[in-house]
């Protein structure tokens, strides 16, 4: 009996240890990424396109876009699609959301990060930041999840808003009475952004 006690006194702690581990390395992934971010936008002899293509470059290791994109659909219609139409929702869901991320940080006129401390959940990692500047505060939060040796992001809630959550029912409004061309066409067309 004692042995058992110290055996689940153990791996509590070990938990609790790999818990705050976890933590700590989502914690500087993101702050470490942020940082560049802010750095790269302060850089007022870099032309816009050359920012772009440098922040692209810093947040793209970082997010799993893939499982963004099967996450937009849902299990109601991603099953559903062929290899070829799977390919290409892909391909535009993440050329959107690049471009969605990219307009976000372009608006930034020198605000301020607050980092709040992570929270554990399951196996995945809640990360509470706020941009900060005059006259207002932005909440984000960035969910993140343990893939092979990397933590990635899978979603981002703005002021408590889901970013997957929010592009799931715009697809879902267009998909319950159109097909995945529809959907398709819609994400083709940069005016429809």
């Amino acid at each position: 009996m004692k042995n058992l006690l110290v055996a689940v006194i153990s791996l509590l702690l070990f938990c609790q240890s790999a818990a705050a581990d976890d933590k700590s390395e989502v914690e500087k992934l993101l702050k470490n990424n942020l940082d560049a971010v802010f750095t790269v936008l302060q850089k007022m002899d870099l032309e816009e396109q050359a920012k772009n293509k440098e922040i692209v470059d810093i947040v793209t290791p970082m997010f799993d876009f893939e499982l963004m994109a099967r996450l937009s659909l849902g299990k109601k219609h991603w099953p559903g699609l062929s290899q070829d139409k799977k390919e290409r929702f892909t391909e535009l869901f993440i050329k959107r959301l690049k471009a969605s991320y990219l307009n976000n940080f372009n608006l930034y006129t020198n605000e301020k990060v607050i980092y709040e401390p992570s929270v554990q959940v399951s196996k995945k990692v809640h990360a509470q930041t706020y941009l900060v500047s005059k006259d207002k505060k932005i909440s984000i939060l960035y969910k993140l999840y343990k893939a092979e040796n990397n933590w990635k992001i899978y979603d981002l809630e703005i002021q408590g808003v889901s970013i997957i959550r929010s592009y799931r029912t715009q697809f879902s409004s267009i998909l319950k009475s159109g097909t995945i061309d529809d959907l398709l066409l819609k994400l083709e067309d940069p005016a429809d952004s």
